[in-house]
């Protein structure tokens, strides 16, 4: 008995010391700056008391440097498993009290073994990211570490969801497993990606710029699009991943989960009859008429800071996930951009991977001109988003409200990249170009040699409206299955996933395509 109680008075005693992490000082000096710690996080992440933590007594074995004589506890990050609304979820965080959560050898196992138990599980990971960089103490092994993640990222992709938060610093090799993850949370003021940062950068290039200028949690969300959301704070950010996981399926091979509606399935909105303007050429929001559209008016939006001129998000259609991608006539009138395409492109990729049905919302009157987007290559862009929608075989619904021209008419979904049904509203104008556009190239020598080029030129533009700018012609051909009234569009959207969720459709036998990167 007296040696039993010495023993787990022994095992207490370690795991005190272990979950004293770096220390009361370095501790207190989270608490002052407003930030979690690594377990604090974990526990804001997983259902109340279901987290269970694995390899806590893991130490690194690195002797170079005197770090023998140096303690770093759990080696500077915290792993495990619980459940995220009653589901699995596996996480690690790393821990910047111990040795500024550097990554060494061993913690690098440590993430790698929490990686494999959730591919095995085929349950989502979560990693948080609070970092110092590798632990240069450690060499090789460390940059070995790295290497072994961004493997197991790559293996894991399209097969279970990989959720990335960055909670503090992620710096050089750090940054790329992020990267190759599903989704990036960010936390505005104190977190912070970069390859090199602001004093590397002065000493070989002469620039002077800030941590957050550089890499800050605005920075990604705003200009690279490397982050798809902004959090005002470490418990923000956690309370915005478990709502994302409450839309996503727990790996490729299951379905998304099913909410019991509270929203009627014929609810009617007759406010969308009236939201188009008379002008076509002014703006309008379509977030509106995406909250209309959707239950309880809900949508949960990543990457809304960047490429606005389209929209991505996550909402429900009576009870089930889907994910939209909309263009947005209220930011650049929805044009079709380098950043657009890239932003959509990687949206479609996931919600076909994960099992999750699309719904296309088109209002686009092209590509964005100018040469600045043809020296970035909007072709090679452009052909990620005919490529994926072309790919994707997921069930995909298209609804046209306005505008569909030329080009862009086939890469926001259309009929002909494997649209399983298409919807249009009477506002619809679907054509080669617009009405004016067409006109001075049709019928340029009628107008130029007209005794009023002024009033002929209205006359073709009104012709070239009458006959094309409307839904009608691509209903006769079938490209449009039904013309609805604006106001009767959810309860026919929900019919139509109603009927295509069940859809099977196999593409060639292949290795991988070799999609225009």
């Amino acid at each position: 008995m007296g040696v039993t109680s010495d023993k787990i008075q022994a095992l207490k005693d370690k795991q005190k010391a272990v979950m004293a992490m770096g220390g009361e000082k370095a501790l207190e000096k989270r608490r002052a700056s407003g930030t979690l710690n690594a377990r604090q996080r974990l526990d804001t992440l997983f259902d109340k008391g279901s987290f269970r933590e694995l390899d806590m007594f893991v130490t690194h074995r690195c002797t170079n440097f005197g770090m023998e004589n140096v303690e770093i506890p759990a080696d500077g990050v915290v792993t495990g498993h619980g459940k995220v609304n009653g589901r699995i979820v596996f996480a690690y965080a790393q821990d910047f009290t111990s040795r500024a959560g550097s990554l060494g050898e061993m913690q690098a196992k440590k993430i790698c073994k929490v990686m494999d138990m959730a591919l095995k599980a085929g349950a989502p990971l979560i990693g948080m990211n609070d970092s110092g960089g590798a632990r240069i103490q450690e060499g090789i092994d460390a940059l070995s570490g790295y290497g072994e993640i961004f493997f197991r990222n790559s293996a894991a992709s399209g097969v279970i969801p990989q959720i990335s938060a960055i909670m503090g610093p992620t710096a050089g090799g750090a940054v790329y497993s992020p990267a190759m993850t599903d989704f990036v949370f960010m936390v505005k003021g104190s977190s912070y990606m970069f390859i090199t940062g602001p004093n590397v950068i002065k000493a070989v290039t002469g620039e002077e710029i800030t941590f957050e200028d550089l890499g800050g949690a605005m920075t990604h969300n705003e200009k690279s699009g490397v982050a798809q959301f902004a959090c005002d704070s470490d418990e923000d950010a956690i309370l915005q991943i478990r709502k994302l996981l409450s839309y996503l399926p727990s790996n490729n091979m299951e379905d998304p989960p099913y909410v019991q509606p509270k929203d009627d399935k014929n609810r009617m909105d007759a406010s969308l009859d009236i939201i188009i303007p008379d002008n076509s050429n002014r703006a309008y929001n379509i977030k509106d008429v995406i909250s209309s559209i959707v239950d309880d008016g809900e949508f949960f939006e990543p990457h809304q800071y960047f490429a606005k001129n389209i929209v991505v998000c996550f909402a429900r259609l009576n009870g089930h996930s889907i994910g939209i991608i909309a263009n947005q006539p209220n930011f650049l009138a929805g044009c079709l951009d380098i950043d657009a395409s890239d932003k959509a492109t990687r949206f479609i990729r996931f919600c076909d991977a994960f099992n999750i049905p699309m719904l296309t919302i088109a209002d686009v009157p092209g590509y964005l001109p100018g040469s600045n987007q043809e020296w970035g290559g909007i072709i090679r862009h452009g052909a990620k988003l005919l490529w994926c929608y072309s790919e994707a075989t997921v069930p995909k619904l298209l609804l046209i409200t306005r505008k569909d021209y030329g080009g862009s008419y086939l890469a926001m979904c259309s009929r002909h990249l494997g649209a399983d049904m298409v919807f249009a509203w009477p506002t619809a104008e679907i054509a080669v170009m617009g009405a004016e556009g067409a006109a001075n190239i049709i019928h340029a020598k009628e107008i130029s040699g007209a005794d009023d080029p002024v009033a002929k030129r209205k006359e073709k533009i009104t012709e070239y409206n009458e006959k094309f700018s409307n839904p009608y012609c691509a209903a006769a051909r079938g490209y449009v299955d039904a013309v609805i009234q604006p106001s009767e569009t959810r309860p026919r959207l929900i019919d139509a996933l109603e009927a295509m969720i069940t859809k099977r459709e196999l593409r060639p036998a292949k290795k991988h395509g070799n999609i225009p990167v």
